[in-house]
């Protein structure tokens, strides 16, 4: 089953990702550009998912964080969660 792509803001931090990233930052630009990409896809990853089961991490996220960490050259998915703050 696939979860929405929500954001919670402030569910973990009294700062959003908002708050932290300057507004003139190139990662801005980026974003913009990737979730245009992914709206595109939302139907085929849509597809992709059973109807019931356990909600998963939506694909969307899985995605951005994968993208972050090239972009960052961050060798592994936990030096990626400890480097987010």
């Amino acid at each position: 089953m696939r979860s929405p792509d929500v954001q919670q803001l402030g569910m973990f931090s009294y700062v959003s990702v908002e708050d932290r990233v300057p507004t003139d930052h190139p990662i801005r630009k980026l974003r913009v550009l990737v979730d245009t990409i992914l709206g595109e896809l939302d139907g085929l990853l849509g597809e992709r998912y059973a109807e019931g089961g356990r909600p998963s991490i939506p694909p969307e996220r899985i995605l951005r964080a994968s993208l972050l960490q090239v972009v960052y050259s961050v060798r592994s998915e936990r030096l990626l969660m400890e480097q987010m703050n």
